[in-house]
């Protein structure tokens, strides 16, 4: 059990039963009475958020979450399965859970995987991957004005912003936390 004042950014605790992160955090002390603690939660599962707020004496409980550490093997239907790096045990995670990050995933990437009460809620990716851009229009002379960008077509299927300079057959860096574009590489 945690109490208040183990409360902090990031620590992850159990409000009716359901597992919160805690993304934002103050410390209040009134002029009379006793302090407070301000916290907006984000909810594990579905992303929900709620603002909560806390005396010292108050108590919360630890929610049942273990992190692997695993690789990623391939896509099985509508699940993406991961070998585990203590064991190689495989696990399978369902395509709800990886949401758009599905898009970024590459074969022996190293992931981590957070379980609530032993079911998978939340994969982490490398945070940059390379992939290729297999479809794009050509950039239209004159359209230079600051931060242009156009639809890119990914290997897998996925749709980026990208700048104009981009072509078909470069291969990008993206950002898997926001899916975004980040810089060209040069392959080979």
């Amino acid at each position: 059990m945690f109490s208040a004042s183990d409360l902090r950014k990031g620590l992850k605790v159990l409000v009716e039963g359901q597992p919160y992160t805690i993304t934002e955090f103050e410390f209040c002390k009134p002029g009379k009475g006793t302090a407070l603690y301000r916290c907006k939660l984000k909810h594990l599962l579905n992303g929900s958020t709620l603002d909560r707020t806390y005396r010292p004496n108050d108590k919360l409980d630890r929610p049942d979450l273990e992190v692997k550490e695993v690789t990623y093997v391939y896509a099985e239907g509508t699940n993406f399965v991961f070998s585990d790096n203590e064991n190689y045990e495989e696990i399978r995670v369902n395509g709800d859970v990886l949401g758009n990050s599905r898009y970024f995933l590459i074969e022996q990437a190293e992931c981590s995987i957070l379980f609530f009460n032993g079911n998978p809620v939340e994969v982490t990716l490398p945070i940059f991957v390379e992939k290729q851009i297999v479809q794009t229009d050509a950039a239209v002379r004159g359209d230079t004005a600051t931060n242009v960008t156009k639809d890119a077509k990914l290997d897998n299927g996925a749709v980026i912003q990208v700048p104009l300079f981009v072509n078909e057959g470069d291969w990008v860096k993206i950002d898997t936390r926001t899916g975004s574009y980040s810089e060209r590489v040069k392959k080979g």
